[in-house]
């Protein structure tokens, strides 16, 4: 089985524009549900908002033998971070958002996490003559940086994302991240790949994952679907099946061992159905990746006649043989 993890925010209530979905449910009833859902041992847990209290959630954790797969700072929420915090034009609110990802890191040593993610939402623009892009950019590799150098033994890894809550996120493909890193020039970091938000960026994911994989950084990864024109956070294999596919050829190809995190929103479907189809259908698919002759495929590959590839896909992937 593979190592899954879950977005724990999505195991209590959830909202849109116009509906709520399920119900609030506190952070000991989140871990005890995640013990009814097969296939995942791991968290990834939102700080501050969902947790903060160290010891508390270390006992919960262990209660309920459960793993951290990360700790998801939030650098969104609060209202001085509505026009950015990391590239506020304010030395004060930059400061403040790079408090709360060292405050995130000391929560991760103190509950015993690996690493720490952050997805800079609230950094961006909507509008031409907004921002000075390079001042903005520079602003980017100066806070993630201070927060990067702290406490480096855990790293800071940053998921990227086309928009929201801006209309255009600065950090919105695999490319700017390793631009962003290779600026920073701080080697213990990292790159969040969400399958979802590569699809909707138009990015193929399964070459994000080889960008990622042949660069000197680590990387982690989130799993889901969407339609390609917004982040639905559909659970897995719905809407691009053969991508997510090669995306879990990738990965297998590059040995990846960290969590598969489902970034996955039960909206009008049953919490633990929704997860447990990630689950699922990520092992099976593994599993096929592990009985087919992989070799052949990538002789294939090389060869360049991609109709003779398809034939392979036919009867490997599909079974249509």
């Amino acid at each position: 089985m593979l190592k899954m993890a879950i977005i724990t925010g999505f195991l209590s209530q959830t909202k849109d524009r116009f509906h709520e979905y399920n119900s609030q449910i506190s952070l000991d009833e989140k871990f005890e549900l995640m013990n009814t859902i097969e296939g995942y041992d791991g968290v990834e847990l939102v700080f501050p908002y969902e947790v903060k209290d160290a010891p508390t959630t270390k006992a919960a954790l262990a209660k309920h033998n459960l793993k951290v797969a990360a700790v998801n700072v939030n650098v969104k929420a609060e209202p001085e971070f509505r026009n950015g915090g990391l590239t506020s034009t304010r030395a004060d609110i930059r400061s403040k958002a790079v408090s709360f990802i060292q405050q995130a890191k000391d929560f991760a040593a103190d509950i015993g996490a690996d690493k720490v993610t952050c997805c800079p939402l609230g950094d961006g623009y909507e509008f031409s003559f907004q921002y000075d892009y390079a001042t903005a950019w520079k602003n980017l590799v100066a806070t993630l940086g201070e927060a990067a150098a702290y406490k480096n033994e855990i790293p800071l890894f940053i998921e990227y994302k086309p928009s929201e809550t801006r209309g255009k996120c600065f950090v919105d493909t695999a490319s700017k991240a390793l631009c962003l890193l290779n600026d920073i020039k701080i080697a213990n970091m990292g790159v969040t790949l969400d399958f979802g938000h590569s699809i909707y960026g138009n990015e193929n994911p399964a070459e994000a994952v080889a960008m990622l994989a042949e660069s000197q950084y680590k990387y982690y990864v989130h799993v889901n679907d969407n339609d390609g024109k917004w982040d639905w956070d559909y659970f897995c294999g719905t809407k691009h099946f053969l991508e997510y596919v090669e995306f879990l050829y990738y990965l297998k190809k590059y040995n990846y061992t960290d969590y598969f995190t489902s970034d996955t929103s039960p909206t009008r479907w049953d919490i633990k159905g929704t997860f447990e189809a990630n689950s699922r259908l990520t092992n099976k698919i593994w599993t096929l990746l592990e009985s087919i002759d992989l070799k052949a495929l990538e002789t294939l590959m090389g060869k360049g006649n991609y109709l003779e590839t398809w034939k392979f896909i036919e009867q490997n992937i599909f079974s249509l043989k």
